[in-house]
């Protein structure tokens, strides 16, 4: 058995990044940028307005000034602003030649003769000048960048319509145990439903990547095996479920290597899910998760997840929040890293009461994780914990 820092190390260090590809800019949401974004032009590209109101000079806001054009966005202007004019102008529009300011249309009024003037005591610039968000060459997005909406945002800005990303992780699903039906179908006596399964497509999809399901698989070694071989044909990672302890029908290690993997490490001291087992064959992962969803879903989350973010090119860590407990927190065993659910009200942690690693509807209710470590029984009132967001 290892700790998890050092289980955590080994499967990062296995993990070198997926070929890359081009997209379409609206297919790029969630992928992992594979280049670096520059600026091909100015932003804004030319001098415009920031407010609606009218373009003149500053140096002229004192008197009545004739309005001698009108400017919509959009629309270059085609008089050039001389002593005593103004003309009337739009949001985003591009300031005319000679003016230097802009003044709010609610800080003038109206005077005869088509003319305005400012009634305020001082007034702004209010102009959006030519390159002051972006210049040509600046590197707008860094390479290994997650991309979300603001990013598209910024590649629709300067025209990269075929971002370079890596490509997205394959992952095989199966669950095994003979006590095992799906999720349409009614339990019979001794059987149950099963959820890690969808869970983990789902926790996939979220990451990213791309799940593929393909079914549960009953307690017999030479089926395992099978079963095994097709999912790793054409996926990058296998997740399975199930058959990793200790019991007379916990195959999984044995037919592992029957498979052709080498066996990295098949137990952490973490709390829940200590029997997981990480494999690899050549260029192909599997990782073996315990049965119980809640063990499946965290381990998921803290070492799975890593990994395929990694192989899809991000190595950014997940943000962490500090917060203190709302609670004094005591558990009775200190030999493992445990890891707990927890609430996030006022910014404060508050444990979940739930009854052990079966118990997944618990963390529906839950904000984050946070881990007490190795040796230690007590997490205080008012102590500052670092928590995983879910």
């Amino acid at each position: 058995m290892i700790s998890f820092e050092e289980a955590y190390k080994i499967v990062l260090d296995q993990a070198s990044t997926l070929p890359v590809e081009k997209v379409e800019m609206m297919d790029a949401l969630g992928r992992v940028l594979a280049e670096d974004i520059i600026a091909d032009m100015d932003m804004p590209p030319f001098d415009k307005a920031a407010v609606d109101g009218y373009a003149c000079r500053f140096e002229d806001i004192n008197s009545p000034m004739e309005v001698i054009e009108i400017i919509s966005a959009g629309k270059a202007p085609l008089k050039l602003i001389e002593k005593g004019q103004c003309s009337k102008i739009m949001t985003g529009a591009m300031l005319p030649e000679g003016a230097d300011s802009v003044l709010m249309v609610e800080d003038t009024e109206s005077s005869p003769g088509n003319r305005i003037r400012f009634i305020k005591n001082k007034s702004q610039k209010n102009i959006c000048y030519r390159g002051e968000d972006i210049k040509p060459g600046d590197k707008l997005i860094d390479k290994g960048t997650l991309l979300q909406p603001q990013h598209i945002a910024v590649l629709a800005t300067i025209g990269v319509v075929n971002p370079l990303v890596h490509r997205q992780a394959r992952v095989g699903i199966f669950s095994t145990g003979d006590e095992l039906v799906e999720p349409q179908d009614t339990p019979a006596l001794s059987k149950i439903r099963n959820s890690n399964a969808y869970q983990l497509i789902a926790q996939v999809r979220k990451a990213g990547a791309i799940p593929l399901y393909y079914g549960i698989a009953p307690d017999d070694p030479g089926y395992l095996l099978e079963k095994i071989n097709l999912t790793i044909e054409n996926n990058d990672i296998v997740l399975l479920t199930g058959g990793v302890s200790m019991g007379d029908f916990d195959f999984v290690p044995e037919v592992l290597k029957d498979a052709g993997f080498d066996i990295l490490f098949k137990s952490i001291a973490i709390q829940p899910g200590k029997p997981t087992v990480f494999g690899k064959k050549k260029d192909h992962f599997l990782f073996g998760l315990p049965g119980n969803p809640v063990s499946s879903f965290v381990l998921f989350e803290i070492l799975v997840k890593p990994f395929i973010m990694r192989l899809m090119g991000c190595f950014a860590e997940s943000p962490r929040l500090i917060l203190p407990m709302g609670v004094d927190y005591r558990r009775k065993q200190s030999f493992r890293k445990s890891l707990i659910p927890v609430r996030i009200l006022d910014g404060q942690l508050f444990p979940i009461e739930y009854h052990g690693s079966a118990h997944i509807n618990a963390y529906t209710a839950a904000g984050g994780i946070i881990a007490i470590e190795t040796g230690e029984t007590l997490l205080k009132k008012g102590e500052p914990v670092r928590v995983r967001q879910v």
